[in-house]
């Protein structure tokens, strides 16, 4: 099986991710890879709310807990993919990148984080 650092290394490497970071629901860093000048820390901190906010809707609505998110800005895309209970699947994305492959291995590479975690 996989080590964290690798599957985390796989989903970084795609063209156009430009960071891939697991953390925990409480925004602590577990591990990531990401490009020179991304800030990680400071990104996985924002996610709680991100979760909280997404998970709010989903009860509201009727949908449940969040699974997966995708965010767009203006310079690129933000995938927040719940792993498990505890941990999280943050992809920083540019404009370049394929996203639609790249969700692909998201969901691949899900189950096999979270037995990591």
């Amino acid at each position: 099986m996989p080590t964290i650092r690798e599957l985390v290394g796989a989903i970084r490497q795609r063209d156009g991710v430009e960071a891939a970071i697991v953390l925990g629901r409480d925004g602590l860093l577990i591990d990531s890879q990401a490009a020179p000048g991304v800030d990680v820390e400071t990104a996985a901190a924002h996610v709680p709310s991100i979760l909280a906010a997404a998970d709010d809707f989903g009860a509201a609505a009727g949908r449940g807990g969040l699974r997966t998110a995708i965010v767009e800005h203006e310079r690129g895309l933000a995938i927040v993919s719940a792993i498990s209970g505890d941990a999280v699947l943050l992809v920083l994305v540019g404009t370049n990148a394929n996203v639609a492959q790249l969700m692909y291995d998201v969901r691949r590479h899900r189950e096999q984080i979270a037995a990591l975690v």
